[in-house]
């Protein structure tokens, strides 16, 4: 595995957990459709008990801020390329039409300090 490889995969272990104790239930991790993928799927309840809504994430993930923050690194192309992921998942699944939203998580892994996490919802199409 490569150094990006590991560094996006241990955003992506920080980014779950992250999500899951916030009260998240994970869904699904690394989905692929055609040669797309989602970093992670969620569950994210409603605290008032009206259901939730389906959360698709991506992750980015940084091992310092020498390129800008993580989530800067997210193209239209990218946008789109999950949309695209995230309607076939939602098809899979029979869920078309389910309540639905697009999150960015930005980690970045401070080399002597705990890494730090921004959590963005709804960071487009919204």
């Amino acid at each position: 595995m490569s150094t990006r490889q590991t560094i996006g995969r241990k955003g992506e272990d920080l980014a779950a957990q992250f999500l899951e104790d916030q009260g998240y239930r994970l869904l699904d991790r690394n989905y692929r459709f055609q040669r797309a993928e989602i970093d992670l799927v969620a569950f994210d309840p409603d605290d008032d008990n009206q259901g939730g809504e389906l959360v698709f994430v991506e992750v980015k993930t940084r091992s310092g801020l020498g390129f800008g923050e993580p989530e800067e690194a997210i193209s239209e192309e990218k946008k789109e390329a999950i949309a695209t992921v995230s309607r076939a998942w939602l098809h899979e699944r029979r869920m078309e039409g389910a309540a639905a939203r697009f999150d960015v998580v930005g980690v970045v892994l401070n080399q002597d300090d705990p890494p730090s996490i921004t959590h963005h919802r709804n960071a487009f199409f919204g």
